[in-house]
């Protein structure tokens, strides 16, 4: 059975889909932009900005859901331009602890609301 967490501490789905769902032990958070739940503004320019923006709306969701980073077993990062793959990656390493989750990281063409980067998470709970 899926269960939907949400969280007013993360920017509200700009469509038709939940911050987050639950579904057994597994909790998956769609894709999440830097946007800053106070102001609604998109962090643009700064990939290293943009990422800490993506992790504290995630821990913010996870938070919600009973879980927290040290839960995810998943990352898919999505960038607009891989040329900015190390500062992501910088900042990233900030956040995890080993053993770390599993990564996958693609360049596409574009991003909603002109992301720079979009990230989903994938977390188990106990």
């Amino acid at each position: 059975m899926k269960q939907e967490v949400s969280t007013d501490d993360s920017p509200k789905p700009i469509g038709p889909y939940s911050q987050a769902v639950r579904s057994g032990n597994l909790v998956f958070l769609s894709g999440i932009i830097p946007v800053d739940p106070a102001t609604g503004e998109i962090i643009r320019g700064d990939v290293k900005k943009a990422t800490e923006q993506v992790f504290k709306n995630a821990s913010s969701i996870l938070k919600a859901a009973g879980a927290s980073l040290d839960d995810v077993v998943k990352v898919t990062v999505f960038m607009k331009d891989l040329a900015f793959f190390n500062e992501m990656n910088e900042v990233y390493s900030k956040w995890f602890k080993k053993p770390y989750p599993a990564r996958t990281t693609v360049q596409v063409a574009a991003l909603p609301r002109g992301a720079d980067l979009e990230m989903d998470f994938i977390a188990e709970t106990r």
